[in-house]
């Protein structure tokens, strides 16, 4: 009898170092006195989303940041690419490119002028399930961020964006374009608004690079350089 006792005691004895392994390797859960608070898993969040705009969005500053870069380049809306293929037929491709370039130099211009919005927006934003998002998609605190401050960045960023036009010269060199197209038989006239335009791709191209980084931020454990950021994104690893 005593030896099944002792038997039954190692099992349950076993059972439980088992047990506790695998309480262990499971995430805290948000709320329990050991586990991660809401406010600190929304402070990962939005250091996730700084992170995106220091690492990746200052990349689209640089000179061919949207040009050279094909998850952001900006291409011309369906209105002119006729225009690009009229001025191409009769041997104005020169030009045709330069109009490709200068939108995405504005771009480029743009965020530069606009990236302490970005960061203040950031720092603004309040996540009303911060767990949640925490537990989403790849790209959750990004479309999160989007959806919160897309209207109102738009409004923000479209006077720098027509600033950035001119500083670069786009206004003129569009202005020349629009006229020779128009100015050549059997085409019907062109008047885009090339303002509001590159003002919403710049924008979707600031959000598909911080969503570059937050994806590698879910993803890879180095890319997880603070304490913060590698406590918060532990809970959402399987």
């Amino acid at each position: 009898m005593k030896k099944i006792i002792i038997i039954l005691t190692i099992i349950a004895i076993s059972g439980c170092a088992e047990l506790q392994q695998v309480v262990e390797s499971l995430p805290q859960q948000t709320g329990s006195t050991i586990g991660i608070s809401n406010t600190d898993i929304a402070n990962g969040l939005r250091q996730a989303l700084d992170k995106g705009i220091d690492k990746q969005v200052t990349k689209l500053t640089q000179k061919d940041g949207f040009y050279r870069n094909e998850l952001v380049k900006i291409i011309l809306p369906e209105e002119l690419r006729k225009v690009d293929k009229a001025l191409r037929d009769v041997g104005l491709d020169n030009l045709a490119d330069e109009g490709l370039k200068v939108m995405n130099r504005a771009a480029e211009d743009a965020v530069k002028e606009a990236t302490p919005i970005f960061v203040n927006a950031v720092k603004q934003i309040t996540f009303a399930d911060a767990k949640q998002i925490l537990l989403g998609n790849n790209d959750a605190a990004t479309q999160y961020l989007q959806g919160k401050t897309n209207n109102a960045l738009y409004q923000k960023f479209n006077p720098v964006i027509k600033k950035s036009f001119s500083k670069v010269g786009a206004d003129q060199i569009w202005a020349n374009i629009i006229n020779k197209y128009n100015a050549i038989p059997f085409t019907s006239n062109v008047n885009p608004d090339l303002t509001d335009y590159v003002t919403g791709e710049a924008l979707k191209g600031v959000y598909k690079m911080i969503a570059v980084e937050e994806g590698e931020i879910r993803t890879k454990l180095s890319s997880r350089t603070t304490d913060l950021l590698r406590r918060v994104f532990a809970l959402q690893d399987r």
